[in-house]
């Protein structure tokens, strides 16, 4: 009787363990430790069935495994039973399939999610979330780049997801988008507290070509360098230096970007507001020239106040030439007040009228008529330009260069380099120019002329016959008399009645020094002895005829 029961007790409960179903593979059950050996944890998962773990797979990243006999476990059933009969189980696994749905919930909800930086990777780093592995990219570790990652390792820390693909396996996380997000709540909490005008104090955090970023107690505020002092400032590490606590002004705060302004120089004086009192218009001063461009040079008059020598005012005779060849950066100079302009801060200074106007200075020196030596400059079409004193040039003409040639044949003879000499004809100092004559230094026509005016009587050789008239000489000077003037009668007007070499009587109607010319008429002759003879010896109305004045005329004169 109690070996049929036992029986019945066996069957039942044989019937009750086929009734349990048997965990699916691929699952993830509880099992408690059993035993720890070999760095293994022996874990007893149920439905007759344990299996081994490798201790490590229990440990976070950098950290020794915590485990112990009789603890309960999650695992992640991947076999029901191997060739040893045993389970094959993996808690890193069962920690990744909760994890993962842990982390689509947050993903799902935009909620942050804790995780440790445990490993480098090529483009960034791999984070550890609680089983389940995540890629942190190199520009998503901070807001600024970050050069040394040793501090971050191992820190368990929030992160945000960015992207996340079960299937693939595949989890991009941010911890910038964290540190943003908090800086944000941080930079309006201070953003609330600050009004523009306002004057704080805070330490230079970095340092670029344009400013620095100063900060304000967990907002950055930007120190440009044209802020920061009323001089010109090259580089801002002139004026502030990194770690540096320093007071400024706020200048601006917009509200939607939380950008802010910072400003120096607003809790100085403003020299600008003294600039006319202290440099009025014509009054010379002592500056340093701090900047040189194309267009001329800045000149600092004092700390803060800057002005400008247009390239126009540089110098009074080298036109056209960079103000880099005139003045140099840092070079002491004395400039003059031109004109001020409070309103734009701009102040126009002049550097050649700090010296004499070298045309001036030329005219009184060298009045009309002065004699100069110099070496020819330049050759144009025009004429020659000649180097004199004070880096000015006088131009020579063409028709200036020789009283015996063309100028356009007479310049052929020259080069550069020619040391020259000349009469100063004419000096204009407004249009800067000094007319010199090469002709003028040859006196040979004064001399021969110097004792003849105007109404004299001379005699002339005839050189040449042209159907105009003819060419004659007087004491080598050669000058031209036109056919109407061959003769008061006009049939007598032809110039192949004279012969080259006839010596012929004429009137001197123009001395002309300029041209080296002598006005010549033979007509003007007889018409002055007609007046003559007439005024002598009686008046054709009287009813002499001009033949008889003229023939008693010549008999008295025979007598």
């Amino acid at each position: 009787m109690a070996q049929n029961t036992s029986m019945e007790e066996f069957e039942a409960l044989l019937n009750e363990s086929f009734d349990i179903d048997t965990p699916d593979e691929g699952s993830v059950v509880k099992g408690r430790v059993l035993a720890i050996e070999a760095g293994q944890a022996i874990i007893d998962v149920g439905y007759k069935m344990e299996g081994r773990v490798d201790l490590k797979e229990f440990a976070e990243p950098g950290q020794t495994p915590e485990i112990n006999v009789g603890d309960e476990v999650e695992v992640y059933l991947r076999q029901v039973e191997n060739a040893r009969g045993e389970a094959v189980i993996s808690h890193e696994m069962a920690r990744r399939e909760a994890a993962w749905d842990r982390l689509e919930k947050a993903y799902a909800d935009e909620n942050r999610v804790d995780g440790a930086i445990f490993g480098r990777v090529k483009g960034g780093f791999t984070v550890d979330l609680g089983g389940a592995v995540a890629f942190l990219p190199g520009s998503q570790v901070d807001v600024r780049p970050v050069r040394d990652a040793g501090p971050l390792m191992g820190l368990k820390q929030p992160f945000q997801i960015l992207k996340m693909d079960r299937r693939r396996g595949n989890i991009v996380v941010s911890r910038r988008a964290i540190l943003e997000e908090s800086r944000a709540e941080q930079r309006a909490e201070v953003i609330a507290n600050l009004e523009e005008g306002q004057a704080v104090d805070g330490v230079v955090k970095n340092i670029t070509e344009y400013g620095a970023f100063v900060d304000l107690g967990g907002v950055d505020g930007l120190l440009h360098v044209t802020d920061m002092a009323w001089r010109r400032v090259n580089h801002p590490s002139e004026i502030v230096t990194i770690g540096e606590t320093i007071k400024v002004q706020v200048i601006k705060i917009n509200k939607e970007t939380h950008r802010i302004s910072l400003g120096m120089k607003q809790l100085q004086d403003d020299p600008w507001d003294t600039v006319e009192a202290k440099f009025s218009l014509g009054s010379v001063h002592q500056g340093r020239v701090t900047n040189i461009t194309d267009y001329g040079a800045f000149v600092e008059l004092e700390p803060g106040v800057e002005g400008l020598v247009h390239v126009s005012e540089m110098s009074w005779t080298k036109k056209n030439v960079h103000p880099g060849k005139i003045v140099s950066t840092s070079q002491e100079v004395e400039v003059m007040v031109l004109e001020i302009d409070s309103q734009k801060r701009r102040v126009s200074l002049g550097l050649k009228q700090t010296q004499r106007n070298p045309w001036e200075v030329f005219a009184e020196t060298h009045p009309e008529g002065t004699q100069v030596e110099g070496e020819i400059k330049n050759i144009t079409e025009f004429g020659l330009f000649v180097g004199l004193d004070n880096d000015i040039d006088g131009m020579v003409h063409l028709s200036d260069i020789s009283w015996d040639e063309r100028g356009e044949e007479a310049i052929q003879r020259f080069h550069k380099g020619d040391v020259v000499q000349a009469v100063v004809t004419e000096t204009d100092v407004e249009k800067e120019r000094i007319s010199l004559s090469m002709k003028a230094m040859d006196d040979s026509f004064s001399d021969v002329v110097g004792g003849v005016s105007r109404g004299a009587i001379i005699t002339v050789a005839v050189t040449a016959i042209e159907d105009g008239g003819v060419e004659v000489e007087y004491e080598g000077m050669k000058s031209f008399i036109r056919r109407s003037d061959l003769s008061r009668d006009r049939s007598e007007q032809r110039p192949e009645r004279f012969g080259v070499g006839d010596k012929v009587d004429v009137r001197v109607t123009n001395v002309d020094q300029k041209s080296r010319r002598l006005g010549l008429s033979i007509k003007a002759r007889e018409i002055a002895e007609e007046k003559e003879a007439v005024q002598q010896y009686g008046s054709s109305a009287s009813g002499a005829s001009l033949g008889d004045i003229l023939g008693a005329a010549l008999n008295r004169d025979d007598d």
